[in-house]
């Protein structure tokens, strides 16, 4: 597969939606995500990402102009033992809470389906990342309507066990901006990963687009011990 520059890609598309990146640094040592959302609306525009004990959760910038929390308002990662979950909405906890009861990733993502917005039918994408005994592994979901047929859903898993340094994947909701938004197509897209968290993220922040941004989140874990370092950039302060 080509190797993709993201900040090209990023760059190229004004409307990605919501994107996740799971890979490994270039220097072998940690396992990295990043999570971003965008907004055309006044409502989905107005949300800052906030830290919690396990994770991170989305909350309205300004509690007043909220209008519809509804698919808005959620946890996109949550840490579940040596697994941690990052998603584009409420599915989040679908996962954490069933594989806490023993059920795999795909297992869990079987009782849920695309978002109820019609027309656009927005996939849900969803990530896995295990880090253990010093290994690393990963897996990436989406569930998507047949081409905006909403009486059938799609149902996508890409596995990545021993993952290379310096490369990770991107998968991200909306192939552009349309009315309705046109669904993210084919498989996660092969994109380098740099040891700098701090430069990953401006980088990432500063290749969305201007106007559709809204909040980023990244987050490296060494792979070694476990231990993570975070950044969280808003556009709007609450």
């Amino acid at each position: 597969m080509k190797t993709l520059d993201i900040y090209e890609e990023l760059r190229n598309n004004s409307y990605p939606g919501r994107g996740i990146i799971i890979g490994r640094s270039a220097d072998g040592k940690s396992a990295v995500t990043a999570y971003f959302i965008m907004g055309r609306s006044v409502n989905s525009r107005n949300r800052v990402f906030t830290e919690t004990e396990d994770g991170i959760r989305t909350e309205a910038a300004d509690p007043s102009k909220l209008t519809d929390p509804h698919l808005i308002i959620y946890s996109p990662v949550r840490v579940l033992g040596n697994k941690t979950i990052v998603t584009n909405g409420d599915q989040t906890d679908t996962i954490y809470e069933l594989m806490d009861k023993q059920q795999t990733f795909e297992q869990s993502l079987r009782t849920r389906e695309y978002e109820d917005d019609a027309p656009n039918y927005t996939p849900r994408i969803s990530g896995i990342m295990h880090i253990g005994n010093g290994m690393f592994n990963y897996a990436m979901s989406i569930l998507k309507s047949a081409d905006g047929d909403p009486d059938s859903v799609e149902r996508f898993t890409f596995s990545y066990n021993s993952p290379i340094a310096g490369y990770g994947h991107f998968i991200h909701t909306y192939m552009g901006d349309g009315e309705p938004l046109p669904s993210f197509e084919g498989e996660p897209k092969k994109i380098t990963i740099p040891d700098d968290r701090d430069a990953f993220a401006e980088g990432l922040w500063n290749a969305l687009n201007e106007d559709n941004k809204v909040s980023l989140f990244v987050r490296y874990i060494d792979i070694a011990t476990g231990k993570a370092q975070s950044k969280i950039i808003n556009k709007y302060s609450k």
